[in-house]
């Protein structure tokens, strides 16, 4: 049998190796290394076209871009449109594309993306050179997000340093340039970009740090502000000028190496002859009056969320003017507080204490104290309503009123007075026999009437200010006496509206009512004018008239003046918190000179306006006999405090300092009066006149002529004759 030729076998029977294929082992592996690699890079390009698709596709429109915001904008702007303060991000006005400074742009795009224009919204080379630094000096020291990225990680994301949201910051920075333009981007980024501060957008930065609108911003402005974005807080103009200016001269260098600028351009700017806003953080005491005004936005606009504008009632000049008469004249160790109202009850200027920064706690609307003989004010009012006049005439003697007596100022009596001297000079003796007369329950109703709404004591010593009560409430009450008897209520909120100025809420005055009648109001005016010219509020003169009273509490705990002149009511209040005394703290002093140092500067521009105290008295007050014929008030019945129906036959006599009739004996029942009179009735029932007169003159009664029951009015305190 013949031999067969194996293939592969040499002679003597061995078989030869094949060759290998493809070379060696690590060939091999390289080679599907670089297969699966390619073949994961597709995969991973698919998913990521995918994922970019998807969310194009989820993200929202350019308009919705626009409008989202982190956070309510609330910006607060005084009487003159100013702004006093802004809380929660402040994203000023929307500026288009097309209005944006240029140099604005070439700042923004040379400073944090240069390759802006020719990448798809992550720029490899970038994240290249980031890396680069971040192996040669250990730290990450140079970023390499673009300005799409830096958008999408504002709008969408935190930023939080993890992987996985870095992965969904390029998916998102990715999508936003599939969907929108280059342009679009850059607005959308130069509207939202955080500054510092609490300002967002240029057009916030602007306003902010060089007090204009972001279309006016020049090239050292812009540097400054594209120069903030890195470190808003470290580089803020407001926070550190030097650093701010050292910043944007990087800026500078960086516009003229990307070929934005000329070195010409750039050599000619100075940084530090740009003129800065200033700080607003020293007028800090414009914050009381936000702290009490802002609160009532939860009552007027409830479910508003969106940016809004509040238009205040705060005059700044006369703020500042307030805010220097407190830190002025409070004495070392005290604090001061200062309400002033318009003649409508807008709050023109607010103080609560000698420095917010040290102490926020608003004294002048939230600290209940005793007011001293300021209280007096409810005194007096109830008294001329009782029918008193400021002529009429008093006795400053001492007295004892249920085991309480009370002592002037100094010791000193001085007898027969009149109404008008005793409240100049502020005699406690008067006020307590007033209050005892008129009643101490008519006196704390007179308060309350008023405006006052802490609780109130009817203790014979209220009569001199034993009652806590508020700063603002006080004031209030003051200036209700300056509208002739017309409730006040303060406010401090004209409007609001949208950044578009579209209103959403408008201030309407509230319907007034007559708390007394005008010539009560004209009489209290004539006694507390006096007791600025010749009596204890001397101090609180300013060249022009001026009706006040003081008030200073036992040991000169509080010192109060509170005043008004040609429309303006204002009331000051200093003591210690923890009401210590303060050593020669007087009503008539501190209080009464920054009450002078303010109303001077509030009043400058105002017209010098004469008080009406003319006493134009009603009928039953008036002479000659034709209207005494209407009768008296004291000879009507009328109803006490307690619901009793008293008539004349039971009015207390004079001094008896009981307003509320003679008290019955134990089971007793009142004497009711006759409803109608005898010939009311005698022509009701056909009666002839002779026949009633026959009966009238048998039973020993004259026919009476009927007489009108007026409303229950308190009866008049028999003055000193």
């Amino acid at each position: 049998m013949a031999r067969r030729d194996m293939p592969g076998r040499r002679d003597g029977g061995r078989s030869e190796p094949k060759p290998a294929r493809g070379g060696s082992a690590l060939g091999r592996f390289l080679r599907r290394l670089i297969a699966w690699g390619v073949g994961f890079a597709l995969l991973g390009a698919i998913a990521l076209a995918i994922a970019v698709a998807v969310t194009v596709r989820s993200l929202p429109g350019y308009g919705e871009l626009k409008s989202s915001q982190t956070g309510q904008m609330i910006v607060v702007r005084a009487a003159d449109g100013s702004e006093l303060v802004t809380l929660g991000p402040s994203y000023g006005k929307w500026v288009p594309y097309e209005r944006i400074p240029q140099v604005m742009k070439d700042a923004m795009v040379s400073v944090e993306d240069r390759r802006y224009r020719s990448h798809w919204g992550v720029d490899p080379i970038g994240i290249i050179r980031s890396l680069m630094v971040r192996v040669e000096s250990g730290t990450w020291k140079q970023g390499g997000s673009t300005i799409t990225q830096q958008l999408a990680r504002n709008i969408f994301l935190n930023n939080t340093k993890t992987f996985g949201r870095k992965a969904r910051e390029w998916v998102l920075a990715l999508a936003l340039e599939q969907k929108f333009s280059k342009d679009q981007i850059l607005e959308l980024y130069l509207n939202k970009v955080y500054f510092g501060g609490g300002a967002y957008g240029i057009d916030s930065a602007a306003r902010k740090f060089f007090g204009h609108s972001g279309e006016e911003i020049t090239l050292p402005e812009a540097a400054i502000i594209a120069g903030l974005v890195k470190a808003p807080s470290r580089y803020s103009p407001t926070a550190d000028a030097e650093a701010a200016v050292g910043r944007a001269g990087v800026v500078l260098q960086t516009m003229q190496e990307n070929g934005y600028v000329s070195a010409q351009e750039a050599q000619a700017v100075d940084l530090k002859a740009v003129k800065m806003v200033e700080d607003r953080a020293g007028q800090n005491s414009a914050r009381y009056f936000t702290d009490w005004a802002l609160p009532q936005l939860d009552l007027i606009l409830p479910e508003n969320d969106q940016p809004i504008e509040v238009w205040t009632t705060l005059d700044p000049v006369m703020q500042r003017a307030a805010t220097s008469a407190i830190a002025g004249f409070a004495p070392k160790g005290a604090q001061g507080a200062l309400v002033s109202l318009d003649r409508d009850g807008a709050v023109l200027a607010m103080v609560g204490g000698t420095d917010y920064v040290t102490s926020n706690y608003n004294r002048a609307v939230n600290a209940v104290r005793q007011p001293g003989s300021a209280w007096k004010l409810f005194v007096y009012l109830a008294a001329l309503e009782a029918g008193y006049t400021p002529d009429d005439r008093v006795v400053d003697e001492p007295v004892t009123i249920d085991g309480w007596t009370p002592r002037n100022d100094g010791g000193r009596y001085a007898g027969e007075i009149d109404l008008r001297t005793a409240f100049a000079y502020s005699k406690n003796t008067v006020a307590a026999q007033l209050g005892n007369e008129v009643g101490f329950g008519q006196v704390a109703n007179m308060a309350r009437r008023f405006g006052i709404t802490t609780p109130i004591n009817t203790l014979p010593s209220m009569v001199l200010g034993s009652s806590e009560t508020r700063v603002i409430d006080m004031v209030r009450a003051f200036a209700a006496v300056q509208a002739k008897g017309m409730s006040i209520t303060p406010y401090g909120i004209r409007k609001v509206t949208t950044t578009d100025g579209e209103v959403l809420y408008r201030h309407r005055p509230e319907t007034q009512q007559q708390l007394v009648p005008a010539y009560v109001a004209a009489g209290m005016t004539d006694l507390m004018q006096t007791a600025v010219n010749i009596g204890t509020g001397r101090a609180a003169q300013i060249g022009r008239p001026v009706a006040g009273k003081t008030g200073t509490t036992s040991s000169n705990k509080d010192g109060w003046f509170l005043g008004f002149s040609s429309g303006i009511t204002t009331g000051v209040w200093m003591g210690r918190d923890d009401a210590k005394p303060v050593p020669g703290l007087q009503g008539g002093a501190a209080p009464a000179r920054a009450f002078a140092a303010y109303m001077k500067v509030a009043t400058a521009k105002r017209p010098v306006e004469k008080f009406d105290t003319e006493l134009k008295l009603p009928d039953w007050q008036l002479e000659p006999d034709d209207e005494a014929m209407q009768g008296n008030p004291d000879d009507y019945f009328y109803v006490d405090e307690q619901g009793n129906l008293v008539g004349p036959a039971r009015r207390p006599a004079a001094g008896s300092g009981d307003a509320g009739g003679a008290a019955l004996p134990e089971g007793a029942a009142p004497d009711a009066p006759q409803a109608a009179s005898d010939d009311f009735l005698n022509r009701a029932t056909g009666k002839r006149e002779t026949e009633a007169a026959g009966a009238g003159s048998g039973s020993g009664a004259a026919t009476a002529r009927p007489r009108p029951v007026p409303a229950p009015t308190p009866t008049r305190p028999v003055p000193v004759p």
